[in-house]
């Protein structure tokens, strides 16, 4: 396991900036509004050759009407539990507050080591400003600039000599599992109730996940990232710049995933949004599960799994081949169900088809069912061949590719559907001259 810094303090000490810049990218939402970090968020950096991972987490706060109080203090203090070293944040600029006192208390019955950090330290001139903080008595503060950088080289090396001295191991490629959808479809009980934790904060507010967080699934026999992203409105409903930002951290964790758990909630049925989120999806060729949770609200109605999935495939044609089960996350049921359908369409999405099994399986196919002829035209098809790229992609050669029109294109895809079992998993044929 490598080490791990968790960076703690009240709402609106700068522990996002400092977050993004100690790992070097933006992946933790910045704004000036309290409470903007729910979960605990994580990333990697690296200092003088010694590798870690930091946790971002929400401001800690007492006494708030913030209905998310109670979750993000137990969100901090599970951060501050896996941590090998705390970085505790103030603000110089604003000075010492009963709640910077109330998180010493905190940290104090931690036999962590705990760095005080005073931030907005952006000038020389400033730096008298963080001498009252010793009265929390943590020791000496390391004064830094979150904004411009200044002072991090020095708490860095303090940092590294603080870590233990272990091996660090080097995080693994692995694969990605996106669970994506609307607001307050599920997502985040889904991934706490696959791993057995309160990993990610769950209420029943819609947006209460507002960044993207990648959760390590390793049980059965599997290993992969699952990643758990804000709700995605219609842009209209997005008025805040806060979950605009929200809903892109989600467009980004599908472009970046393998596989996308598309979680539908049973009791409102498939919507227009439900459609443009698998859309995007299928734009991006990422595999895809749909999977359609509450169905313990739905079971003892009328309306039964397979009228369901046929009213799901008829709103998401042409794209029909695509793995649909009906799971309760509250019940437990089908979850691991759909764990093992993501890793097997993570396996159709991965496979190589060898050149000579694919002609000799489409080629008979073709010769049986040729190209219409177009304009007293005959498109004869002479060879086909999967692309060496990352996601599904066949081309075949022909001597007038400009005559296949689109109905015979969703035949040869149909086909290769059928022979290959490629559900799940979007494709994408071209025909060339050969």
């Amino acid at each position: 396991m490598s080490n791990i810094v968790a960076i703690v303090g009240r709402p609106n000490v700068g522990k996002s900036t400092f977050f993004n810049r100690l790992i070097q990218q933006r992946n933790a939402i910045v704004d000036a509004t309290a409470g903007v970090t729910r979960d605990r968020i994580y990333g990697k950096t690296d200092w003088n050759g010694r590798t870690f991972s930091v946790i971002d987490t929400g401001g800690y706060i007492t006494g708030s009407d913030d209905v998310f109080e109670a979750d993000i203090r137990k969100q901090v203090i599970l951060a501050v539990e896996e941590a090998n070293l705390i970085l505790f944040l103030v603000d110089a600029q604003l000075g010492l507050t009963d709640m910077d006192k109330e998180v010493a208390h905190v940290l104090r019955q931690t036999d962590k080591k705990v760095i005080l950090v005073a931030n907005k330290v952006d000038s020389s001139s400033q730096l008298a400003l963080a001498a009252e903080f010793y009265s929390l008595g943590l020791g000496d503060y390391f004064a830094v600039s979150a904004i411009n950088g200044s002072g991090s080289g020095e708490l860095l090396d303090e940092v590294v000599k603080q870590l233990p001295d272990h091996e660090v191991t080097t995080e693994e490629d692995l694969p990605k599992f996106a669970v994506v959808g609307r607001p307050n479809a599920g997502k985040s009980s889904f991934i706490n109730t696959l791993i057995g934790e309160d990993r990610n904060i769950v209420t029943d507010v819609a947006g209460t996940t507002r960044d993207s967080i990648h959760t390590l699934y390793n049980q059965f026999g599997n290993k992969f990232y699952l990643v758990d992203t804000a709700g995605i409105r219609k842009k209209s409903k997005v008025h805040e710049n806060l979950e605009f930002y929200s809903v892109m951290r989600a467009v980004r964790s599908i472009e970046h995933a393998d596989v996308c758990f598309l979680m539908l909630d049973a009791s409102r049925g498939i919507e227009a949004q439900d459609i443009n989120i698998f859309s995007l999806i299928v734009r991006n060729f990422k595999g895809v599960v749909i999977l359609v949770n509450k169905w313990d609200l739905i079971e003892k109605q009328t309306q039964t799994m397979e009228e369901y999935r046929k009213a799901i495939l008829k709103r998401i044609e042409p794209f029909t081949d695509i793995p649909i089960l009906f799971v309760s996350v509250l019940e437990k049921q089908r979850i691991f169900k759909a764990i093992e359908e993501g890793v097997a369409v993570y396996e159709r999405r991965s496979r190589r088809i060898p050149t000579s099994k694919l002609n000799d399986v489409m080629l008979d196919i073709i010769s049986g069912y040729p190209p219409p002829a177009v304009k007293g035209k005959y498109v004869k098809i002479k060879y086909c061949t999967m692309l060496p790229t990352e996601t599904p992609r066949f081309a075949f050669y022909c001597n007038l590719p400009q005559y296949i029109r689109e109905p015979y294109k969703r035949f040869i895809e149909n086909q290769l559907r059928k022979n290959f079992d490629l559900s799940g998993v979007p494709i994408e044929i071209y025909f060339r001259k050969k």
